[in-house]
């Protein structure tokens, strides 16, 4: 049987499903041998006889993968190829969170936007106060979005910020994710339920991986698995190299070894002391450096 590439669109455990270069969904079984293939992934496939699934005989070179890895150390590969994280918050800010997926997308070399949904529930007051918390962020070059899936504010812009990239949404429960994906595809449950359907899973996707076509181009993959997303597998030196603003103090701390967490003559608690880094910023790094397992130290 010949082998054909194809783009992973819905994960459903033991399932995937395929899209064939010609647009149509296959669902397909992934041989143990090749590893874990997951959305976002370009592989190559076979058809199935009479009817039967297909098989993913290869998986293509990655350019970046997003993986949940648990405080044993256990990695768990959630998606691949993706180029951006749109990390959702609230107006209600919670920073720790904010610098968490910052740091996230800085080790693994992915553009990062800030986007606060439920701008409808702010008053101007609010919305001022808003933008001085963020201004921080944008001075570092990230990209932010204030918007409001009920009212579409500020949706055509970040669809714009989408277009001809492979995104990931992430965030905490009750910012509108799901509400946000809803609006930026008008058609989403109908999407789900034909790939549910394609994949012969029926209607069960609460916890399945799917990619979707945004109509002006550009991809968004949904995947439950980065509610649980946590920095474990890093290294305390990793962390520091995620907080863009350090870096280049970095090398003229006293000690070599040093982790920016009181040491003598650490330079990035210098530039904290002389207004060049936020005391929010340092005390959001130091609060993920006490929360990494004591190895990591090493």
């Amino acid at each position: 049987m010949t082998a054909q590439s194809g783009l992973v669109i819905a994960n459903f455990g033991q399932t995937l499903l395929v899209e064939a270069g010609d647009g149509t969904s296959r669902p397909c079984v992934a041989r143990k041998s090749i590893g874990q293939a997951v959305c976002g992934d370009r592989v190559l496939w076979q058809a199935g006889r009479g009817g039967a699934h297909g098989a993913v005989i290869a998986i293509e070179t990655r350019h970046s993968l997003l993986a949940r890895t648990d405080a044993r150390g256990k990695s768990r590969p959630l998606c691949a190829n993706i180029d951006q994280l749109i990390m959702v918050t609230s107006p209600v800010i919670n920073h720790s969170l904010i610098d968490h997926y910052l740091v996230t997308a800085e080790l693994l070399g992915l553009g990062m936007v800030l986007v606060v949904n439920k701008m409808d529930l702010a008053d101007e007051t609010r919305t001022m106060k808003l933008r001085d918390e963020m201004a921080g962020y944008r001075a570092m070059g990230y990209e932010l979005r204030l918007v409001s899936a009920r009212t579409q504010r500020g949706l055509p812009e970040l669809d714009a910020l989408l277009k001809d990239r492979t995104s990931v949404f992430v965030g905490e429960s009750g910012v509108g994710k799901s509400s946000l994906l809803q609006a930026l595809l008008p058609d989403h449950e109908i999407r789900v339920g034909a790939l549910s359907e394609a994949s012969g899973k029926g209607r069960h996707t609460t916890t399945s991986t799917l990619l979707f076509h945004l109509p002006h181009g550009g991809d968004i993959i949904d995947s439950p698995g980065v509610r649980e997303f946590r920095l474990w597998n890093i290294r305390a030196a990793e962390l520091a190299q995620g907080f863009r603003e350090f870096r280049s103090f970095l090398d003229d701390c006293r000690f070599r070894d040093c982790v920016h967490d009181g040491e003598p003559d650490c330079a990035v608690n210098h530039a904290c002391e002389q207004g060049k880094i936020s005391r929010q910023r340092l005390e959001s790094y130091r609060a993920i450096l006490h929360g990494l397992p004591a190895e990591k130290y090493d």
